[in-house]
């Protein structure tokens, strides 16, 4: 005989668990919509960093022209 015979759970255990099956149904399906939200996020992100990475190295390299420059047009001592 199985330990779950319909004497053991009367109906209003029975809608209790079933409470709390469609709670846990629920709060499964928002942490999968914000495990998507969070993983659009990181891509954003991590292509935004992409992007300031390139600004940021096209920067330093039209500084250090700019200094190469100024040093070409100081007068020789």
């Amino acid at each position: 005989m199985s330990k779950y015979t319909s004497n053991n759970f009367d109906g209003l255990e029975l809608d209790r668990f079933e409470e709390k099956l469609n709670l846990l149904i629920r709060l499964c399906d928002e942490l999968k919509a914000e495990n998507i939200a969070l993983r659009a996020r990181q891509a954003s992100l991590l292509e935004e960093r992409s992007e300031l990475l390139g600004k940021n190295e096209l920067a330093r390299s039209r500084v250090e022209s700019m200094l190469n420059r100024l040093k070409e047009m100081e007068p020789e001592v």
